[in-house]
């Protein structure tokens, strides 16, 4: 059973407010996309990576795959309009059978702890699936302009990445949404539409995506 990781890094990163996409800004002289590609060339679990992106960033990413020795950069494949159009494109292409494992992670997830990706492996060789998620600390209220309602957080999640489903499933939800012209914020609500139950394995507050400029120099003081 192979593990091939798909990372989407089409995205414009327009709500960072940076003139250019948040993946190729550098912190502490490297490219952050690096930080998250690292994760998986140092893990022995993963056989192969694979990055859609805007054509116009294949010269940097080639350039970055030799400068840091990321062997297991076997693909860079043109992204979509859309994320779910990124990770399909990348699916596509990938050579895998039936049963390998997908592991979608998004680019600017750079402080994936290698603790967190090993149990989400495992959960997902044992039980076909699993998606990376945390727990919510705060109270959480419906509202606008005031509050609404008080929410539980008793079963409520905050998801992230890595998410690991089997080539087929994977494979299979995505043409599902594509005939229904149905298009879901993550691959776990995909996967959910064709019947499969979703395992939920533990997250990491480390593991936050960077949408904003805060969120970098939060990153920045993390590294730092």
């Amino acid at each position: 059973m192979r593990k091939i990781v798909i990372v989407p890094a089409g995205g414009k990163g327009s709500r960072s407010g940076f003139s250019k996409p948040k993946q190729f800004i550098k912190v502490k002289g490297k490219e952050l996309i690096i930080y998250s590609l690292e994760t998986f060339q140092k893990s022995r679990l993963i056989d192969e990576i694979i990055i859609s992106a805007d054509k116009s960033f294949y010269p940097l990413l080639e350039k970055l795959k030799q400068k840091y020795r990321l062997s297991k950069i076997k693909q860079i494949v043109e992204g979509g309009k859309e994320r779910q159009d990124s990770v399909y494109n990348a699916l596509s292409s990938a050579s895998a059978e039936p049963d390998d494992l997908i592991i979608v992670h998004d680019a600017a997830r750079p402080l994936l702890p290698a603790g967190v990706l090993t149990e989400a492996i495992k959960i997902a060789e044992q039980k076909g699936n699993s998606v990376v998620c945390v727990r919510g600390s705060n109270t959480l209220i419906r509202g606008r302009n005031y509050v609404y309602e008080y929410i539980s957080r008793e079963n409520v999640l905050y998801v992230q990445t890595p998410q690991i489903f089997r080539y087929r499933d994977l494979m299979k939800a995505m043409k599902k949404a594509y005939r229904e012209n149905f298009y879901g914020t993550d691959e776990s609500m995909l996967v959910k539409r064709i019947g499969r139950k979703v395992n939920i394995t533990e997250g990491s507050n480390f593991n936050f995506k960077i949408t904003t400029k805060e969120d970098f120099k939060l990153f920045e003081s993390l590294v730092r």
